[in-house]
């Protein structure tokens, strides 16, 4: 008997964010494998009829190794069991989903991607920042400054940007890590201003958001947050900061009340098992 994979995208943490096909297959799942920056929230929603596996590889804390998630995920396929491999974002980007789409295929085993709300839109949003202000940006960058056997942003992908550095774009940093004065060295020695406006986002969306704007020459003064973090670089920015009329609050209430009337409504109990199929 065959099962299937779900490589699942959990968006950036609020669970009203999660499609509703990502919602479905969730409560149909025999096994939900979830990463370390599913947020909280989400996790409290997963139905408690599946297996729930922390399978998280943190940077400098690996419980687990690629190769054993695969193994797992195409074990319990075979088994006959529906697996919901579930990121945070979107699988896609930056979610190591090529390797795991890789093994599924070598391994003969049904898999099907359901995209997410990406870190860098849910940031952007709660923080009201337009990514392609007509009078800003005419583009987006997205780009990881997660270090990988001491590498820099410039290993990790910035000898493909335009140089210098086009001043009509937005660039977004994944995983910046907790070196923000290295990380201010290494974005003004790759053309920015120092006087570039940016912001850094923790836990966009999730009621334990916290925003920081700056200036690029001035990110190491910015406190350090928690992961999983961005940090929005442009002129799009201070465009944002004219409008900004106050902090964002979460509202739990409105989260909680929604997610209520979700679970109740027919539309997640009429197919059962077979819904996730």
């Amino acid at each position: 008997m065959s099962g299937k994979v779900y490589l699942v995208g959990g968006g950036p943490g609020d669970p009203e964010l999660l499609t509703r096909k990502a919602w479905r297959v969730l409560q149909s799942a025999d096994i939900i494998l979830h990463d370390d920056l599913v947020s909280q929230e989400i996790l409290r929603v997963l139905p408690s009829s599946a297996k729930i596996v922390n399978v998280g590889k943190r940077c400098g804390a690996k419980k687990i190794s690629q190769d054993q998630i695969n193994e797992l995920m195409i074990a319990a396929a075979r088994d006959g069991k529906v697996v919901a491999r579930l990121k945070s974002g979107d699988p896609l980007l930056f979610g190591r989903a090529g390797e795991e789409m890789e093994a599924l295929r070598q391994a003969g085993v049904t898999f099907e991607v359901i995209p997410g709300v990406t870190a860098a839109l849910g940031a952007a949003a709660a923080a009201q920042i337009s990514l392609t202000h007509r009078r800003h940006a005419s583009r987006v960058v997205f780009i990881t400054a997660h270090r990988s056997e001491g590498l820099g942003l410039r290993a990790r992908g910035f000898e493909w940007v335009d140089r210098p550095l086009a001043q009509d774009s937005t660039y977004v940093i994944y995983m910046p890590g907790y070196s923000y004065g290295e990380l201010s060295a290494e974005l003004q020695a790759e053309g920015f201003r120092s006087d570039t406006p940016c912001i850094v986002i923790s836990r966009a969306t999730t009621r334990d958001e916290v925003a920081s704007r700056t200036m690029v020459g001035k990110l190491e003064q910015c406190p350090v947050v928690a992961p999983p973090a961005l940090i929005i670089v442009g002129a799009v920015v201070a465009d944002s900061l004219d409008q900004e009329a106050g902090e964002k609050q979460f509202s739990s209430e409105l989260s909680a009340e929604v997610l209520d009337l979700a679970l109740q409504h027919p539309y997640f109990h009429s197919s059962g098992r077979s819904g996730a199929e």
